[in-house]
């Protein structure tokens, strides 16, 4: 027989990057853009709780239109600059808040944004070995209960284990528009004698 277990958890750590592009004609420009909008993200960040510690800020990556030698030059800027500022943190709650509040940074002037599959929020669950002992218990007293229904269907008596197995713990999220929330799962394997 087999037991399973399911349970939905929060979330205890999430990887946030904050993602932004400055554009202008001379080097010197894209930096002081660069620089000041670190500098208004950052407050922003620690505004809502998030400490020193916890907040990586990437050298940005810049790219030079006239360089590239493919495409036409006519474009309205010569630099392109990406930057990302990564928060790392098990203060999910207070990220989930921030990033409810991301108008603030428009109205400051600073477009965060960019492609959610090359810089995707990650969301994680690393509590696991807190709630294997608890799941892996009622995975194996779902599993007893089926055994001893079948055993009752067959007019046995259900006997001793004979081999059991745990099975793989899996986290995901519970659905694509709630990622914080996951669902752990296992399914344990039981074999019991039966007694007649």
């Amino acid at each position: 027989v087999k037991g399973l277990c399911e349970k939905e958890v929060m979330a205890d750590k999430v990887i946030w990057p904050v993602v932004y592009k400055v554009m202008a004609n001379d080097i010197q420009s894209v930096y002081d853009q660069t620089d000041g909008n670190n500098a208004v993200i950052l407050s922003f960040l620690e505004s809502g709780g998030i400490a020193d510690s916890e907040i990586t800020v990437s050298v940005p990556s810049i790219s030079d239109k006239f360089a590239n030698e493919y495409g036409s030059n006519d474009r309205a800027y010569r630099y392109i600059a990406t930057s990302v500022i990564t928060v790392c943190t098990d203060k999910v709650d207070e990220v989930l808040a921030l990033m409810s509040r991301q108008a603030e940074l428009l109205k400051k002037g600073v477009v965060t944004g960019g492609n959610s599959w090359e810089n995707p929020v990650e969301f994680k669950y690393e509590g696991l070995n807190d709630i294997k002992p608890q799941m892996i218990e009622e995975a194996t007293r779902n599993a007893r209960e089926a055994a001893q229904k079948f055993a009752k269907d067959s007019d046995s008596r259900l006997g001793k284990i004979r081999t059991a197995s745990q099975g793989t713990f899996t986290i995901e999220n519970r659905d694509s528009n709630t990622p914080y929330i996951k669902k752990v799962r296992v399914v344990t394997s039981v074999t019991y004698y039966l007694k007649n």
